[in-house]
C-alpha cells in the first residue's frame, strides 16, 4: 500500500499522539480509520454525482428554487 504525508497543526498532532498512547494505538491505524468513516460517509454522496440523471435532477431543482418555483410537499411525491 503506498503512503502519503499528510500535515496536521501541532497543536492537533500532540493531542492525537496523548491518544493514540493512551489508547496503545499507532497514529497511523487511527487516521487509517478515520479516512475509512469518512469515505463510508460520503459514499452515497458519490453515487449520487457519479448519476448523470441525479446531476441533471439536482441542477433542474436548483434553477427552480433560483426562479422562485413552488416545489412539491412531501405528499405529492412518490413512495
Amino acid at each position: 500500500m503506498g503512503t502519503v504525508n499528510v500535515r496536521i497543526p501541532e497543536e492537533k498532532r500532540d493531542t492525537l499522539k496523548i491518544i493514540a498512547t493512551i489508547e496503545k494505538r499507532d497514529m497511523k491505524d487511527i487516521l487509517t480509520e478515520l479516512v475509512d468513516d469518512y469515505i463510508e460517509r460520503h459514499k452515497e454522496t458519490l453515487e449520487i454525482l457519479s448519476n448523470p440523471r441525479w446531476e441533471e435532477m439536482i441542477k433542474k431543482g436548483k434553477k427552480e428554487v433560483a426562479e422562485g418555483i413552488k416545489g412539491k410537499s412531501l405528499h405529492d411525491l412518490e413512495d
